[in-house]
């Protein structure tokens, strides 16, 4: 038993050595010389002060992803008073969405709209700046002579004229339809009723693929200010007199509820898409004395009132153009390869079309671009007529007169060519849908050119095909080698695009 009682004690003994050894070492004693100096309390408070930084960094990354939820949400909130505290238009936005980190996008959403049209002030036009004075090319010099061929209505433009109308001075002479005798020609009745309207809400019909729907909503200050002008072919207008009733004024002027009917006269192209493009994009030609204008699609129905339209996309952002932003694509290129898919026009033109823009520096559209997409919706284009919004819808019909009609393909590349000369707000697609009620149209349209899969199909006794007054700039000799271009590889992001 004594044996053990002193094994116990010097046991008891050794463990009281080893612990006195590890104090030592804590306190940085004499067998501890490189510590010596430290205080255990200032060695708490660092971990602690490391902790604290720690714990703050997470917090405030936490903040900054409730805030970023916030904003996505608020943005695709159904309630009006979030919806319109959110930039839809903001970069941080902009760059989650093209990651595929925001929810799909809404169909309609509400439209933060002033309440009141009869309280809405019509403020001052919008200065020129460059250009200062804008003119239009009248006469196709290069009509041909000797077959007595009729002038074109876009002209004869070369590829030189075309780059020189890009280069922005303060006077400017540019292609811009219309050449004398090329077609499109208005009644006089129409061109009379035409000069007294300065706020216009235009629209069009071709070739009786609709008839006029009736705007609604729409308040007695906007009935008396703007002029609701629909243009149509003689196709069209024959087929809305068979469907609907036609009111004939003492002027002579055709009426269709509150649509005056505008008729053109000798279509300018062998397409009906084509020959649309005249009003929705040379609004300003068709009707030079209107200062504002909203061109709808002729396939919708106006539900929201002009003036509101205005205030909400144009003088509450001092904005001059307005036009939606497309619901599946931002690139040209991703436009281009859906309009392929869905026959829209034919496969290799559209391809040419691509080539050259890519050969010109077109780049694919990405978050690093002054403009939230390069791919609109054009059915609704909200403008102010400035000798800038001119210029830019020119340069934009030129396009559209040259190589496809797909008009989408052709803004961003303009959008690209003025650079930060021409500033416009390109809204959410959610709003544009809550513009209108979209109508089927009364047939679809189909053309054999759009089914046409290589160039060889153009040759021979096939010839036929071509357009013979659009398009020709696909057909002459391009000052580039596009032999060597390779297109942009697409990503198709939605079934529906």
């Amino acid at each position: 038993m004594e044996s053990e009682a002193q094994r116990s004690l010097s046991f008891r003994a050794v463990h009281r050595a080893d612990r006195k050894n590890q104090y030592s070492l804590v306190k940085g004693g004499d067998d501890s010389p490189g510590r010596a100096g430290q205080d255990p309390l200032r060695m708490i408070w660092r971990r602690g002060f490391i902790r604290l930084v720690l714990v703050s960094a997470i917090v405030w990354v936490m903040l900054i992803l409730v805030a970023l939820l916030f904003h996505l949400w608020s943005c695709h909130s159904s309630i009006s008073f979030l919806s319109a505290l959110c930039r839809k238009d903001s970069k941080v936005l902009v760059i989650l969405d093209s990651m595929g980190l925001t929810p799909k996008p809404q169909h309609r959403c509400p439209i933060p709209l002033a309440d009141d049209p009869d309280a809405v002030v019509i403020p001052k036009r919008t200065p020129n700046t460059i250009p200062k004075s804008l003119s239009y090319i009248m006469v196709d010099e290069h009509a041909n002579e000797d077959t007595k061929s009729p002038p074109l209505f876009g002209g004869h433009q070369s590829w030189e004229q075309r780059e020189k109308s890009f280069k922005l001075n303060k006077t400017m002479k540019v292609h811009c339809g219309f050449m004398k005798n090329g077609g499109a020609e208005m009644d006089d009745v129409d061109i009379k009723y035409a000069q007294k309207c300065k706020f216009v809400v235009a629209s069009g019909i071709f070739d009786g693929y609709d008839t006029p729907h009736q705007p609604s909503n729409i308040s007695l200050r906007s009935q008396k200010l703007f002029c609701f002008l629909m243009v149509v072919d003689e196709v069209s207008l024959d087929f809305i007199k068979q469907n609907v009733s036609v009111r004939v004024d003492s002027d002579g002027g055709k009426w269709v509820g509150i649509w005056r009917l505008v008729t053109l006269h000798h279509p300018p192209y062998d397409e009906p898409r084509r020959n649309g493009k005249v009003p929705k994009i040379l609004t300003h030609r068709l009707f030079p004395q209107a200062q504002y204008s909203i061109w709808i699609d002729g396939k919708m129905e106006l539900i929201v009132d002009p003036l509101l339209i205005l205030e909400r996309y144009l003088w509450r952002g001092k904005h001059t153009f307005a036009i939606a932003r497309h619901k599946h694509h931002r690139s040209i290129y991703e436009e281009a390869d859906a309009c392929k898919r869905r026959k829209r026009y034919a496969r290799p033109l559209i391809d040419l079309h691509m080539k050259i823009y890519r050969y010109e520096g077109m780049e694919p559209w990405s978050p690093k671009k002054r403009t939230i997409s390069d791919v609109p919706e054009g059915a609704v284009i909200i403008r102010e007529h400035t000798t800038m919004t001119d210029l830019f819808s020119c340069l934009w019909f030129n396009e559209v007169n040259l190589l496809t009609p797909r008009d989408q393909l052709s803004f961003g590349y303009v959008v690209y060519r003025l650079g930060d000369a021409f500033r416009f707000f390109m809204f959410p697609n959610c709003e544009y849908n809550s513009l209108f009620i979209l109508h089927k149209h009364t047939r679809e349209h189909s053309s054999v050119i759009e089914w046409v899969k290589s160039l060889d199909e153009f040759k021979g006794n096939k010839s036929g095909l071509k357009e013979t007054r659009g398009g020709l700039g696909l057909w002459s000799p391009y000052p580039g080698d596009l032999s060597s271009v390779k297109l942009p590889p697409v990503t198709r992001s939605s079934p529906a695009g």
